[in-house]
């Protein structure tokens, strides 16, 4: 038994159709597969919730825009969500934590329909232990500078397509020197995001008894070429609520060795903590790191 559940949207199905993940489903001529022409987004349930879905729908219809794609509305990825997730539910296990990924590819080469579908799994293992225990990163070049997205918009660097080639190789390449993950930094000296994670760095100011009385929340300028991460969006919302200051960048390197804590954020792994960038240590006080990583969870675990 496979522990994916595959539900495609069609027309002559409203509510989705199921598929067995263990056969072939896509076609060989399929744009998404030839040529990585099309969009997706992932999701994370949890107990039963999908979390920030109005957001990842919107993520996705602008994508698709980007690309002159032409996707099913919101209301019909909606009820093949739900299709999926009641058989999984039903096959394969409760719904405490499962990944929910939605894609759109250009279809059939010539037939001008999208193939769109829904796919619910287990996170892999390493999502959990690495935002418990954090990760070790590079700084990579990504080989452009931070204004090329406005120069240059066929490159498409506001979508998220399904064109991760390099973003896969350059976590190949932190894994095959001793590293978790990736911080991408552009060819002027500006801090980017992760392959698949937003960027985040926190500065706190204590009083004279310890305590802290300002933080300060800051991610990168999202003109830089960056995808609007949809779990910063929300944990930007929360903090304000909390009294936490916020920004946007630009950041530089340095600024990552100078906060007190750093993050990649992403809607599976959550806030997963930075411990080392390019061998060296994030912050001088791991017990103040601690606590506003544990503030901020607390903060991302009431965004619905």
């Amino acid at each position: 038994m496979t522990s994916t559940v595959l539900t495609f949207l069609d027309p002559a199905f409203p509510d989705g159709r199921v598929e067995d993940a263990t056969k072939p489903q896509l076609f060989a001529t399929d744009l998404g597969a030839t040529r990585g022409d099309g969009v997706f987004e992932t999701l994370l349930v949890m107990d039963g919730h999908v979390r920030k879905l109005p957001a990842h729908l919107r993520r996705l219809a602008s994508s698709a825009r980007l690309l002159e794609l032409d996707v099913p509305d919101h209301e019909a990825w909606e009820r093949a969500i739900m299709t999926a997730l009641d058989e999984y539910q039903r096959t394969v296990a409760p719904l405490q934590e499962v990944v929910v990924k939605l894609v759109a590819t250009r279809g059939v080469e010539g037939a001008h329909a999208p193939t769109c579908w829904v796919a619910a799994s287990a996170p892999a293992p390493a999502a959990k232990r690495q935002r418990e225990d954090g990760v070790d990163v590079l700084l990579l070049d990504r080989g452009y500078d931070s204004d090329v997205a406005e120069r240059a918009p066929w490159l498409l660097l506001g979508a998220k397509t399904l064109s991760y080639a390099v973003n896969m190789a350059a976590l190949r390449y932190a894994h095959a020197h001793g590293a978790d993950d990736v911080i991408f930094t552009s060819e002027d000296g500006k801090v980017l995001e992760g392959p698949t994670s937003t960027v985040l760095i926190a500065h706190a100011e204590k009083d004279d008894a310890g305590r802290v009385t300002l933080r300060r929340l800051v991610t990168p300028q999202l003109d830089s070429g960056i995808l609007p991460g949809t779990s910063q969006g929300a944990l930007f919302a929360a903090a304000k609520e909390a009294g936490w200051e916020l920004g946007y960048g630009p950041l530089e390197p340095d600024d990552l060795f100078d906060a007190d804590a750093v993050w990649l954020i992403s809607s599976v792994r959550l806030l997963t903590p930075v411990n080392h960038v390019d061998g060296k240590p994030i912050g001088s006080d791991p017990e103040l790191a601690r606590a506003l990583t544990a503030e901020l969870a607390g903060l991302f675990d009431t965004i619905a």
